[in-house]
C-alpha cells in the first residue's frame, strides 16, 4: 500500500521554486556537454546520426528511415519510437543534430522537477534539493548524456511524474502520464504494465487490470507483428538469445549501484515494481552491453529508483541526501572522465569542417561513425564500415578510423580499394581523406 508523505512541511514560495532552479541548471549542463561532445567529434552516427535522419523524415513529411542503417531503411521496424515525430518541427527550425541533443537535455532535466518535488516535500527545502542534484548527477542520466540522443529521453520525464503521482495516489494522473511509453520504444508499455501492478496492489482492480492487461498487449503485439512486419528481414532485430547466468559480476554491481543513491531505501517501496521488466529484459539478455553501466539502458531507471527511496526512506530521511549527492559526485567524477577535446586537436578540427564542407548539400555520402552527425543535416549518408559494398559519389573517412564494428585491417583495405574502383583524392588532411568520383 502506497503511503502519502504525512504531514507535508509547509510549501513556501522558496520551495516551489527550487524544482524548477535544479531543473533549469541540469538543462544548462545537458545541453553543454552534449554539443561539447558534438563540436569535438565524440558524437557517433550509431546513434546521433541515425536518430537525425528519423527526425528529418518525419520533418520533411517522409515515412522514417535512416540510412546509415541501410538504404532507405524503415526505423519503425528497427525500434518503434513514433514519438519522434514530435522533433520535427523543432528540427525545421533548427536542422542539426544539436536540436536532438538540446531536446534530450530539457526533457532529462524537466524529470528533475518530480524528483525533487517529492523529495522536498518529504525533506524539507534543502535537503530535497541536495536530493534533487544528485539525481541530476545520477550515473543513469549523465551516462545517457554522455552517449548522443535516444529516444528513452521521453520516457524519463514520463515516468517521474508517474511515479510522484502513484506516491500520492493521484491513480489517474498516474496512468495518462504513463500511457504514451507505448509510443516511445517496444519495451515500455510493459513498464506500463507494472503501473497497472502498482494500480492492483493499491486496491485500484479495475483501472490497475485494465492498464496492465492493454500494457502486455501492446508490448506482445510491437514484438510479434508490427517490429517484424516492418523489418526488412521480417523479425525483430534486438531478440539476440539469452543468457541468464552471464556476466553476474557486472550485473551485480549495476544493481548494486542502482540502488546506492538512495541507500537501498527504494527495496522498502512498491514503486520500484516499475523497474522490473526493465531490469528483466536486460539481465536475460545474451547482449553484454545491457548488463552494465553504460550507454543509455538505465535512464529510465532513475526516477523510478529516486521516487522509491524516498517514499521507502522513512528512518533513512537523514542520511538520504548525503548519499545521493556523494553517489551523483562520483557519477560526475567518472563521467566527466570521457569529456575531452577528442581525438583532433582544435586546428584537426578546423581542418576536418573545412573538408566537409567541400561536400555539397544534398549529395549521398558515405562516412565515417564520427563524421557522420555533421552532414546528416544536409545530405543522404550512408555508413562506411569496410564491407557494405556501397559506391556513391563522396566518400570520407577519418583518420584514424575507429575498430568498429569491423577491424581497422577491413576498412583499410576497402578505402585502397575505393582508390582502385574509380576514386578521386579530392582533400584531406592527417585527420581526413575526402575521396571522389564521377
Amino acid at each position: 500500500m502506497l503511503i502519502d508523505f504525512a504531514p507535508a512541511p509547509a510549501r513556501t514560495r522558496e520551495s516551489r521554486a527550487v524544482p524548477y532552479v535544479v531543473a533549469a541548471v541540469a538543462f544548462a549542463g545537458y545541453a553543454a556537454w552534449s554539443l561539447q561532445r558534438l563540436r569535438t567529434f565524440d558524437a557517433s552516427g550509431f546513434d546521433l546520426g541515425i536518430f537525425e535522419q528519423v527526425v528529418r523524415s518525419y520533418a520533411h513529411g517522409h515515412w522514417p528511415v535512416s540510412d546509415l542503417l541501410g538504404a532507405d531503411f524503415p526505423t519503425l521496424g528497427d525500434h518503434f519510437h513514433p514519438i519522434l515525430a514530435l522533433l520535427a518541427p523543432f528540427y525545421l527550425l533548427w536542422p542539426s543534430p544539436g536540436c536532438l541533443l538540446v531536446a534530450q537535455a530539457l526533457l532529462f532535466a524537466l524529470s528533475a522537477v518530480p524528483v525533487t518535488r517529492c523529495a522536498i516535500r518529504l525533506l524539507g527545502t534543502r535537503r530535497g534539493a541536495l536530493v534533487g542534484a544528485g539525481y541530476v548527477l545520477s550515473w543513469g542520466l549523465l551516462s545517457a548524456v554522455n552517449f548522443d540522443f535516444h529516444e528513452i529521453c521521453f520516457a524519463v520525464p514520463m515516468l517521474a511524474f508517474t511515479a510522484e503521482h502513484l506516491l500520492h495516489e493521484r491513480w489517474r494522473p498516474a496512468v495518462w502520464c504513463a500511457l504514451p511509453l507505448v509510443l516511445v520504444k517496444e519495451d515500455l508499455p510493459l513498464t506500463l504494465a507494472a503501473v497497472g501492478v502498482v494500480l492492483v496492489l493499491n486496491r485500484q482492480r479495475r483501472l490497475g487490470w485494465t492498464v496492465l492487461v492493454f500494457g502486455v498487449g501492446t508490448s506482445a503485439l510491437l514484438f510479434l507483428v508490427v517490429l517484424p512486419a516492418l523489418n526488412p528481414a521480417g523479425a525483430y532485430a534486438h531478440g539476440g538469445g539469452l543468457n541468464p547466468f552471464g556476466g553476474a559480476i557486472v550485473k551485480v554491481s549495476m544493481l548494486l549501484a542502482l540502488l546506492a543513491p538512495t541507500a537501498f531505501a527504494a527495496l522498502r517501496s512498491p514503486l520500484l515494481l516499475l523497474a522490473v521488466p526493465t531490469l528483466l529484459w536486460r539481465l536475460v539478455s545474451a547482449n553484454d552491453r545491457y548488463w552494465g553501466m553504460g550507454y543509455h539502458y538505465s535512464a529510465v531507471l532513475m526516477p523510478i529508483v529516486f521516487i522509491a527511496g524516498l517514499h521507502g526512506a522513512r528512518r533513512l530521511k537523514r542520511y538520504l541526501p548525503a548519499c545521493a549527492v556523494v553517489v551523483g559526485l562520483a557519477s560526475l567524477g567518472l563521467q566527466a572522465a570521457h569529456l575531452t577535446d577528442g581525438v583532433w586537436t582544435p586546428a584537426q578540427r578546423a581542418g576536418i569542417d573545412a573538408v566537409l564542407a567541400r561536400i555539397p548539400d544534398g549529395a549521398t555520402v558515405l562516412a565515417s561513425n564520427r563524421l557522420a552527425p555533421h552532414l546528416t543535416s544536409r545530405c543522404t549518408v550512408l555508413f562506411f564500415d569496410g564491407v557494405t559494398g556501397e559506391r556513391p559519389e563522396w566518400v570520407v573517412v577519418a583518420q584514424p578510423e575507429q575498430s568498429w564494428p569491423t577491424t581497422l585491417a577491413t576498412k583499410a583495405a576497402a578505402l585502397a580499394e575505393l582508390a582502385d574502383t574509380g576514386y578521386e583524392r579530392v582533400d584531406g588532411t592527417d585527420a581526413v581523406v575526402l575521396l571522389h568520383r564521377e
